[in-house]
């Protein structure tokens, strides 16, 4: 009786999974969609904003630990030393501990929203934490924005996962989360909504703003309880803007713009020589001794680098440029320029390598970098030359938006960003007009961000045209039909009638080959039905003598859907056939592409 009582007990104690559908359950009953979006929107910020203080403390231990202990103490040599031991880390904690491979962070967002529909598997959450830190804390020339949005966006796609939430519920809360990470960051609320509406190209509607608006409250709330009142690039405007140093911002609004295209074009070409070496340990040997032996002779490169950007904003250059290994004269303005100059060239090498070596970072630090090198170049020379007197930290500042706009094509994220880290719009006029040539300039060349090149080469990423949104969103998986009856090439006309007519209610019959399944035309049946009653020609007339070539064939792995919409546009057909590697797999209808193209509709703008 006794163990019958103890076995009633604990049938009676509830399980994880029943606690679970009841709160399912509960959530249903009393609180609404968008109400339960706003409450998720709050715990994702809050959760992007710790994600953030995680990031930046644990880098800076590893900083001041390594570079402040060692590097400065002890010997110079270690400035070789530390990326290629960061680096080895990474690859090794990659390898056994994360077991998958760690992609870059805004990029892999970027897939996830494009053609995972917003799911982000679980090591995600939690792989940029264990690796970015020690890629940038052991100097890696690379940003943590980019680890600390694909951290963010993970926890948040995650959470929408665990709660049921539709495709686009998961995507608005990837965008809050980006928004939290940023506002964490840089505690710019502003221009982290900007980001996230720009990169990841939100709807701006009241239905998106506020959930976006929350978040971002809610992460730099929680950036603030940790960190106080410090910001990365502590800063007011002092020298006034004036009309007459137009035509010179134009000269930086130019340079930056060029600076974009150089940045855009070494980056990806070092990264598509890197994707020819197939060895991990061979890509690691090669960027991580690279890379170490640029930081050895050009210490600046080390890390993220803000401390560099504060001194060029206070006008301490020489405070930045002190560890030159040539120990040039820092009083000459000119070698000071030149100095500046070479770290703008090397930034994205250093940045490229750490990647290409398998590194973990963004490259939202190194574009701020450059541009604050290339502004405060720009200004040094206009000033040394007797053109006129500006403002050196002005045009860092200005500098740091114009390459962020061209780099990235955000030039909105670029303008509020400046403008929130001075505290002021005192500055507004400038970095509407440089950030505004620049990303021209630049989008001129590259049509696509460094963030987007990829999934925009394959016509895969998600923009604010919502057409091509729509389309890019759809599986063509789930439009193909195969209740069609195939044919087989040398089948003769009985056989075609008895086989094929008689079972299919399709009016299209595929023409295959027996022997491997490739496609090799279509029989209509209109071409069937002036003979198929003509007894005499059932042993003589065969499917490769009336078969026709299709006026357009779908290849899956190579057509997209817009693609698609194409063909079926340009052949004016109904049903076209579809081939993987030259093999029949179906027919897409264009009525079943049509009425899947509107559920996806509704379901992406409700």
């Amino acid at each position: 009786m006794i163990l019958y009582y103890n076995f009633l007990s604990i049938k009676q104690v509830p399980t994880t999974k029943t606690i679970y559908r009841k709160i399912l359950i509960w959530r249903y009953k009393y609180i609404s969609e968008r109400q339960f979006i706003y409450i998720l929107s709050i715990i994702v910020g809050f959760l992007a904003g710790f994600g953030a203080v995680i990031l930046k403390n644990l880098t800076h231990f590893f900083q001041h630990l390594l570079e402040g202990n060692l590097v400065r103490d002890y010997h110079h040599a270690f400035y070789f030393l530390f990326p290629i031991i960061g680096l080895t880390i990474v690859f090794f904690i990659i390898k056994y501990v994360i077991r998958n491979k760690v992609s870059h962070g805004i990029p892999s967002t970027l897939y996830a929203i494009s053609k995972r529909k917003g799911i982000m598997k679980r090591y995600q959450m939690f792989g940029s934490i264990l690796t970015a830190p020690i890629t940038v804390g052991f100097g890696g020339s690379v940003g943590l924005e980019g680890p600390t949005v694909a951290t963010g966006a993970a926890i948040s796609s995650n959470v929408a996962r665990l709660f049921h939430l539709n495709q686009t519920s998961r995507t608005l809360l990837i965008g809050c989360a980006s928004a939290g990470a940023l506002s964490a960051i840089f505690k710019a609320p502003i221009a982290a909504i900007i980001f996230a509406i720009e990169v990841f190209s939100l709807d701006l509607t009241i239905a998106s703003m506020l959930p976006l608006l929350l978040a971002s409250l809610s992460a730099i709330i929680t950036s603030r309880f940790f960190f106080g009142s410090d910001v990365l690039l502590p800063f007011k405007t002092e020298d006034v803007f004036t009309i007459n140093n137009i035509p010179f911002y134009l000269i930086l609004a130019t340079a930056t713009g060029l600076g974009s295209i150089y940045f855009t074009e070494v980056y990806d070409r070092i990264q598509k020589l890197f994707d020819k070496i197939d060895s991990p340990i061979k890509r690691l040997l090669v960027g991580g001794i690279g890379l170490g032996i640029l930081i050895f002779l050009i210490p600046p490169l080390y890390g993220e680098g803000f401390e560099v950007i504060n001194n060029l904003i206070a006008g301490n250059p020489e405070e930045a440029l002190k560890n030159n290994f040539m120990n040039l004269d820092l009083s000459n303005v000119w070698v000071v320029i030149l100095l500046l100059l070479g770290l703008v060239l090397f930034k994205v090498i250093a940045s490229a390598l750490t990647f290409g070596a398998g590194g973990v970072g963004g490259i939202f630090a190194p574009t701020l970098f450059m541009g604050s090198l290339l502004g405060n170049c720009v200004a040094k020379i206009i000033n040394t030359t007797g053109l006129s007197s500006v403002s050196e930290s002005n045009f860092t500042l200005v500098g740091m938006a114009g390459l962020m706009a061209g780099v990235l094509h955000a030039p909105l994220t670029a303008i509020f960003l400046i403008a929130e880290l001075t505290g002021g719009y005192d500055l507004f006029i400038p970095l509407m007009l440089t950030a505004t040539i620049a990303y021209l300039i630049a989008k001129y060349v590259h049509p696509y961000s460094v963030y987007a090149m990829q999934l925009g080469r394959k016509g895969e990423l998600i923009t604010h045209n919502k057409d091509h949104a729509v389309l890019t969103l759809m599986d063509i998986n789930r439009v193909i039909e195969n209740n069609f009856v195939p044919v087989y090439s040398d089948m003769d006309l009985e056989s075609m009638v008895k086989q094929a007519v008689v079972k299919s209610n399709r009016n299209i019959f595929p023409v295959i080959n027996k022997k491997n399944n490739k496609l090799t035309g279509i029989i209509l049946l209109d071409d069937l039905r002036p003979i198929m009653f003509d007894q005499t020609l059932y042993k003589t007339v065969f499917a490769r003598d009336i078969m026709q070539h299709p006026p357009e064939i779908i290849i899956i792995g190579i057509d997209k859907m817009t693609d698609i919409m194409r063909k079926f546009k340009e052949s004016g057909a109904w049903n076209l056939p579809v081939v993987k590697e030259g093999q029949y797999i179906g027919f897409i209808s264009k009525s079943k592409l049509l009425t899947a193209y509107r559920n996806k509709l509704i379901e992406v703008t409700s």
